[in-house]
């Protein structure tokens, strides 16, 4: 039996078993989740025993755990080495979502006619990281591994994968590979495939702003002493300039300058302006000044407000003058700027432009570096000739505006340039109420991952 036919009469099962992974609220930013971030390893060990792996430990880290697992058929075949996560997003706010976020349906969708998952976590990585367990099954039951297989799959990365860094370190003969199989990106569209080729990193800050010494009634105290969500706002809009353009002193400085070849290849993806403006429900898009759109989520740094908060927030009025007021911040970075030193730049600059009516703190929360694939290698060579025999189409390189940290710290550790090669749409809404999943990009991620191996083989022994 192929393994396109195994995937056919498994798809019920398949999609059963993402199900009550998807069940689980592993949500590692709270930890209320604590339990259920446990149950979601323990759920990957038991996929993993099940598909056929010889080897699966729960390895303990100072946070939640890395769930790993290997397939040795032939110490001389070239190894592949699977990431993926199985924490996920918080589901808030709960009230914006159509459906129970961690009860999964299948509905049908204008981008997915044929029906999507919908769930937290379905895309973001639940969804595709449980691909490749099922692409391991399928293999195994019709004898076709074709490469040995290794899986690491943690429990951290949506609150910054720091606890992966020292696992990484200190198990590098263990993990020891020849390419590292990543699906936790998405693609242009199911009649376009992509493979990404290029991530921004991410520094991520928590700033507070703290004005009198308690709440004031703002009618005996309004216009004589400074009110702190007046004065964040304030700050935060200048941080960019009437360009669109990061205020910050040397944010800028290392920023790769790409060539106009490099931006006109770039932008000769699919890409439909008044399509996207029509699925956002916007009148206009807004960025950077000089730059598309492609360029300004691919190639450029950005600075996102993704949460504000202070004072009197409840039903009716209070006519309140608040003490603080707090701001969650993010800054997408691209290739030669370092997470770290945005994030001191960020910091120096935020505490100069305040006044002294107030008083500033800023906590950095979690970062990574930037990533850039070559297109070169044997690993990306099995993409595309993976990604050619499942689809029909050649893959379209392309750079993602999204942050997977530890993309670069396999560059780094492991001497292994990850091939990102996701299966999500970006309609599929991420991080948002509402997240969804094709069912038929499940299945035929599923497919295109098991001719990866075969791909991989040939292209290894080149």
């Amino acid at each position: 039996m192929s393994v396109k036919q195994y995937i056919q009469d498994h798809q019920e099962k398949f999609l059963n078993e993402l199900f009550d992974l998807l069940r689980i609220p592993s949500v590692s930013a709270d930890p209320k989740f604590k339990g259920d971030v446990l149950s979601a390893a323990e759920f990957v060990k038991d996929s993993l025993i099940s598909a056929g792996a010889d080897k699966v430990e729960v390895c303990p880290t100072a946070g939640y755990p890395i769930v790993y697992g290997e397939k040795i058929i032939d110490p001389s075949l070239p190894t592949v080495l699977v990431y993926g996560h199985y924490d996920v997003q918080p589901a808030d706010p709960y009230d914006l979502w159509d459906s129970p976020p961690f009860e999964p349906v299948i509905k049908k969708t204008e981008m997915h006619p044929e029906g999507a998952i919908f769930a937290r976590g379905s895309a973001d990585d639940k969804g595709q990281f449980f691909m490749h367990v099922k692409a391991f099954e399928a293999m195994m039951s019709t004898g076709t591994l074709a490469c040995n297989i290794k899986f690491m799959i943690e429990g951290e990365e949506e609150v910054g994968s720091e606890n992966l860094d020292i696992f990484v370190k200190a198990n590098k003969e263990k993990l020891k590979s020849d390419v590292v199989l990543i699906s936790d990106t998405s693609m242009i569209s199911m009649e376009t495939p992509s493979i990404t080729v290029g991530l921004r990193g991410l520094a991520y800050m928590q700033v507070e702003v703290t004005g009198p010494n308690r709440d004031l009634h703002s009618g005996s105290y309004g216009g004589a002493v400074a009110n702190p969500i007046n004065i964040l706002c304030k700050m935060i809009a200048s941080m960019q300039d009437e360009n669109n353009h990061i205020t910050i002193p040397g944010f800028y400085d290392k920023v790769e300058e790409l060539s106009s070849e490099y931006r006109a290849e770039l932008n000769k993806a699919p890409f439909d302006l008044e399509e996207y403006k029509k699925l956002l429900a916007i009148d206009d898009i807004h960025g950077e000044k000089g730059y598309t759109t492609l360029e300004r989520t691919g190639i450029r740094p950005t600075l996102d407000v993704n949460g504000i908060w202070g004072g009197y927030i409840g039903e009716g009025a209070k006519t309140v003058l608040p003490s603080k007021a707090y701001a969650k911040i993010s800054m997408r970075l691209v290739p030669n700027q370092e997470h770290k030193e945005i994030a001191q730049l960020f910091e120096d600059h935020f505490k100069s432009i305040a006044p002294a009516s107030v008083k500033v703190k800023v906590t950095p929360h979690h970062g990574g570096q930037p990533a850039v694939i070559p297109t070169d290698s044997a690993g990306y060579r099995a993409a595309q000739g993976a990604v050619m025999e499942a689809f029909g189409k050649k893959a379209i390189p392309t750079r993602e505006g999204g942050s997977i940290p530890i993309t670069s710290l396999f560059q780094k550790e492991l001497g292994l340039d990850p091939i990102l090669m996701g299966f999500g749409l970006d309609t599929d809404a991420i991080h948002s109420p509402n997240e969804h999943y094709g069912v038929k990009n499940y299945l035929i991620g599923i497919e295109t991952i098991s001719l990866f191996f075969k791909h991989f083989k040939e292209e290894a022994s080149k």
